[in-house]
């Protein structure tokens, strides 16, 4: 059995086409629109209890990892159930990382057939000492300046100009205050501006911050850079443009299955893009915990 979780909020003609394309698949899944922020998680954890086999995140990362972390919350979560993506999302990293088509014919082509991968299930646990949360990602987290930057993003700018949004916010956030990021990993401490996590190799669209990171190696790859002037900038954007990230000299590139991330001062932790507590975090990672359809080898 097949579910599909969306966000019905999507205005004009993209509304029309998305209720459309819904429409069409109707007779082969039930659908499951959400009400608030939250709601797709919730709704994945009781749709796996009632024992739909693919759950479908159908949006961009927010909505994969919300329904991600509903699976997980199940009980017997990944062994009864396997997530799927249907990426209507402003970038749609995870989709990219899974190499799934872009549109929503080829899409639902491959939730059809329904080929299965097992990966790595990254967790964090984040927030001050008796208050703790714990929540699982698929791709990508982060913590520093770019954290800054989503919680500065223009959201009417965003749905106008996606990811040049991001742009804009990264731009206010280097003028504002920069607290300082330590991670631990391993037997190696190093402090940075931005310290960013992968469990696969992008980030924010086809950029390969995380040039060594896969999916199933049981690890998680840090990119720290330790301080972002306007002269760094120059050089990382053409070093990601290329290709060329691991050799860029304003980077520094780690490898962990344990990493812990602390600040003196106060600094979101943003998981798949969005902001979802503070520091200090710490990082794992659950060998093969994953099921995920993509596309047939």
């Amino acid at each position: 059995m097949l579910a599909i979780v969306f966000n019905p909020t999507a205005r004009g003609d993209q509304a029309r086409r998305r209720h459309a394309q819904l429409a069409t698949v109707a007779r082969h899944a039930r659908l499951e629109p959400t009400q608030h922020a939250g709601h797709a998680r919730t709704l994945a954890a009781d749709l796996v209890r009632a024992g739909y086999e693919t759950i479908v995140a159908a949006g961009g990362d927010g909505t994969v990892n919300e329904v991600l972390n509903g699976i997980v919350d199940a009980p017997g979560g990944f062994d009864r159930a396997r997530l799927a993506v249907l990426p209507w999302g402003t970038v749609n990293v995870f989709a990219k990382e899974l190499g799934l088509p872009t549109d929503f014919a080829g899409a639902w082509s491959v939730i059809q057939r329904g080929a299965e991968r097992i990966l790595d299930l990254p967790l964090a646990e984040f927030g001050p000492p008796g208050a703790r949360s714990r929540r699982a990602f698929a791709q990508m987290a982060g913590a520093g300046l770019d954290s800054r930057a989503i919680s500065l993003v223009n959201w009417e700018l965003k749905k106008k100009f996606g990811p040049l949004a991001y742009v804009w916010a990264c731009g206010l956030a280097m003028r504002g205050p920069r607290p300082r990021v330590t991670a631990r990993v391993g037997d190696r401490t190093l402090t940075g501006e931005i310290v960013a996590l992968g469990n696969g190799r992008y980030l924010g669209g086809r950029y390969p911050v995380f040039p060594h990171a896969r999916l199933d190696d049981g690890a998680l790859e840090v990119a720290l850079i330790p301080r972002l002037t306007w002269l760094a900038v120059a050089r990382i954007v053409p070093a990601l443009l290329r290709d060329d990230f691991a050799r860029c000299r304003d980077v520094i590139h780690l490898r962990g299955e344990r990493i812990f991330l602390t600040s003196p001062d106060p600094v979101p932790l943003h998981l798949e893009g969005d902001n979802v507590g503070e520091l200090p975090a710490e990082f794992s990672v659950r060998p093969q915990g994953l099921r995920v359809v993509v596309p047939p080898a």
